[in-house]
Formats: structure tokens, sequence, C-alpha cells
């Protein structure tokens, strides 16, 4: 293996034991936040399947979004199902044809469209970008990080639409080399320098993840505000916590 092989190998690795230990460190996290009162966003569902097709409206439809903002909401919708589309494009490249996942990657609508995802996932960058140039009250309360993660999430599209359409690179070396991270046969990776430039904001990326507000994607399903059932008439609201200290006053009683 090259040098530069075994440095992108130790990369990948450090990058994604950061990503998943430092996203299960932050569930854990919000798991163990107390949440003492009923705050559900009204109007809010009043029973367990409203809260599911609640949470199926946000994360497929973005509900709420769509009632606040529908410009907003556009380039919002377009970036994140360009974002679908091309994550499930890429899995080609950590699956074999054998899989019984391949027929999910290997369709006419995931490699057709996704082929092009790209072009509306910068599309949707742009807009929300200039939300947060043009927009006062956005731009008031955006900070340096906010238009970093858009431009870092920009620059990684940019350079994979260049390996398709200005540079192309061995894409048969490629996924030897990420499938070898799998099964711990390490293979050479392509020196191309827009591939290298890709896979190093990837990574980047990956690892920043942890502390920055793409957290929201997980976040959204800790959220008390959310998974609460508006019922607080009907049955009280009691934290694990708060049950204990009841319990033991009552037994000091």
């Amino acid at each position: 293996m090259s040098a530069l092989s075994i440095i992108y190998v130790i990369l990948f690795y450090v990058a994604m034991i950061i990503l998943v230990v430092g996203i299960t460190n932050k569930l854990l996290q919000y798991k163990r936040v107390p949440a003492p009162l009923k705050i559900a966003v009204t109007p809010a569902p009043l029973t367990r399947t409203g809260v599911v097709y609640r949470f199926f409206t946000e994360v497929v439809l973005f509900n709420s979004l769509f009632r606040a903002t529908k410009w907003t909401w556009i380039f919002g919708f377009i970036f994140h199902v360009s974002l679908l589309l091309a994550f499930f494009r890429h899995l080609r490249y950590v699956i074999s044809p054998d899989s019984l996942m391949w027929p999910l990657v290997n369709n006419l609508v995931v490699q057709s469209f996704g082929h092009y995802a790209g072009f509306a996932m910068v599309f949707g960058l742009l807009g929300l970008l200039g939300r947060r140039i043009f927009v006062d009250r956005v731009r008031y309360i955006s900070s340096p990080s906010d238009y970093l993660m858009l431009i870092l999430i920009m620059g990684i599209a940019i350079s994979g639409l260049m390996m398709v359409y200005v540079a192309r690179t061995d894409i048969v070396q490629l996924k030897a080399f990420i499938m070898g991270l799998f099964l711990f046969d390490w293979q050479n990776l392509p020196g191309d320098i827009i591939l290298l430039a890709h896979l190093t904001m990837v990574l980047f990326l990956a690892m920043i993840v942890p502390i920055s507000k793409l957290l929201h994607a997980p976040g959204l399903f800790m959220s008390p505000t959310r998974y609460q059932i508006d019922n607080p008439r009907e049955k009280r609201h009691l934290s694990p916590w708060g049950a204990e200290i009841e319990a033991k006053d009552g037994r000091n009683a």
C-alpha cells in the first residue's frame, strides 16, 4: 500500500469512531436530561399513534417548516431529498452485487435521479446560504459555523460532480478501497486530487457532526416537545426522578 492510502485508512477509522461515539454520547446525554413538564408543542397529538404520525410528517415532509416559511422549506426539502438519493447511490461502493440490498441500490430511480442529485443539492444549499446572508433575522442569529457547514457540504457536492463530469476517477479501485475498510483487507486509494479533496471534506464533516447543529437529525427524536402526548388533564406527567422523590416522601410521611 502507498503512504497516501495508509493515511486515509487511518483517517477513515478515526472519523467513523468519532462519529459513532460522539453521536451515541450525545443521544445518551439527551436521554438523561429530565423532562419534568408536559411541553408538547401544540397543536399536539392526543395519542401515541398521533405522535408517530407527527414524526412521520416531520421527518419525511418537514411539516412544521412548511407551515413556518415556504421558501426555506423548498430549499431544505430539495437539499434533503437530493442528499438521500446521493446516499443510496453511494451505497454501491460499500455493498457487493450479491447482497440483498443490491436491488435497492442498483435500480433506475436511484441510479438515474441520483446521478443528478448533486446539482439539486447545490441548488438547495445555495438557497439556504442565501437565506442566512440576505434575511436579516436569520443573519443576526447565524454563527460562522453555520456558514461553514453549508460551504463544506457544498464543497462535497461540487467535488462529487467534478468526479463525474470533469475528471473521472478509477471507480473500481475506489470501491475496492472502501470495501477493504469494512473487510480489513486494505487496498490502494486512487490518487486523484479531486477525489482526495472530496474524501477529505467528507471525513472532516463526519468528525464535526457530533459537535455541530447537524445533530438536529437524531436530536429531533429526543425532543420532548415532539414525542410527548398532549394529555396533561387525562394523565399526570411524572418524570422518573420525580417519581422516586415522591415515593421517598411518601415513605417518610
